[in-house]
């Protein structure tokens, strides 16, 4: 008999070299001053000192894509997902009112494929560079068995900071306070398995049809990026006058806007305030979807929701407007048990 080696087991160490190489090539785009390690160290290491911060606190956050890794493979199109995990995990971390100092990246696949990996890694290091973010590091692995042909998984990790004294937490919202809203532009990352019933088994569409309502195939709809708000609040963030942010991924506006709410107050949401993107629109035709599902499972248009004050409210409009970002105010907080209605 002759020698077995790893490669007969279906891992190929000289793939994973490959693939590793090209890695180093786009995180090191992403590398700043702060950044005291290479990639391919036991560890990534960042400079913690922080002179302008008169109290740092780190916030840390994980997350994936969902299944719209689904539609990637569908459509053999990889250097978007991973920008969208980059913008879904800095949206999470923003919302407290922190900016990303390092991302982490995870990517598995039953055999490696050093092309596809570098497509990944190449969307992470743009969303990285679009949100002044270092790749810091990850893990790429090889996981024969355990993945069907063709697919992967991959995660995010992120670490930012904040001022202690400028941590945005909704402690302060109360009844009376405005709500606005910063548009999606698609579902983000959130919502896939439903989509791909309603679009692939019921319509019995494919990845490639074309469709007069979205004024696109269904790949592309269904593939449009997940948006990072950083940019769009910055100049905000420190002024006071944000009171709450709600980053609306699963569970739509109706779950994710009570997790900013004080006790004794609920928001009320005026429908028709803000524009309910087609692909929504489209989607409950097809299935005959109740608003409340929809409500609760998509973003219907809204990516990201600020809570202020109402004499604030003119002067965040006017900052977003001025960035090319529409803002539409959508609601009031009133009294209540951290609920969210839409009427």
């Amino acid at each position: 008999m002759k020698p077995i080696a790893y490669r007969d087991a279906g891992v190929s160490i000289d793939a994973a070299n490959v693939a590793t190489a090209k890695i180093k090539e786009l995180a090191r785009s992403t590398f700043n001053a702060r950044t005291l390690s290479e990639i391919g160290s036991f560890g990534g290491m960042f400079d913690a000192a922080f002179p302008d911060c008169a109290s740092p606190v780190l916030v840390a956050s994980a997350d994936g894509v969902g299944t719209k890794l689904k539609i990637a493979f569908l459509t053999n199109t990889h250097n978007t997902i991973g920008r969208d995990l980059v913008n879904h995990c800095v949206n999470d971390i923003l919302v407290q009112g922190a900016r990303p100092l390092f991302f982490l990246d995870y990517i598995a696949m039953g055999k490696l494929a050093p092309d596809v990996v570098a497509s990944i890694v190449e969307g992470i290091a743009r969303g990285c560079l679009e949100n002044n973010c270092v790749l810091l590091g990850g893990e790429t692995a090889e996981m024969p068995g355990f993945y069907a042909e063709g697919e992967y998984d991959v995660a995010g990790f992120i670490v930012g900071i904040v001022d202690k004294g400028k941590i945005v937490d909704g402690k302060k919202i109360k009844a009376g306070d405005a709500v606005l809203a910063l548009p999606s532009v698609g579902l983000h990352t959130n919502g896939y398995s439903l989509a791909r019933k309603l679009f692939f088994e019921i319509a019995g569409y494919d990845a490639n049809t074309e469709l007069d309502a979205l004024n696109s195939t269904v790949g592309a709809a269904l593939l449009q990026p997940h948006v990072s708000y950083l940019s769009k609040l910055e100049g905000l963030l420190d002024s006071g006058v944000i009171k709450g942010l709600a980053h609306i991924t699963g569970g739509g506006l109706l779950e994710n806007i009570p997790r900013i709410l004080p006790e004794e107050t609920s928001v009320i949401i005026a429908r028709d305030t803000w524009p309910v993107l087609p692909v929504f629109r489209l989607m409950q035709e097809i299935g005959q979807v109740s608003d409340a599902e929809m409500y609760r499972t998509f973003n219907m248009g809204v990516g990201m929701v600020i809570v202020c004050a109402e004499e604030d409210k003119e002067r965040i409009k006017s900052h977003l407007q001025e960035r090319g970002c529409a803002c539409y105010e959508i609601g009031r907080v009133v009294e209540g048990n951290r609920e969210v209605s839409i009427n």
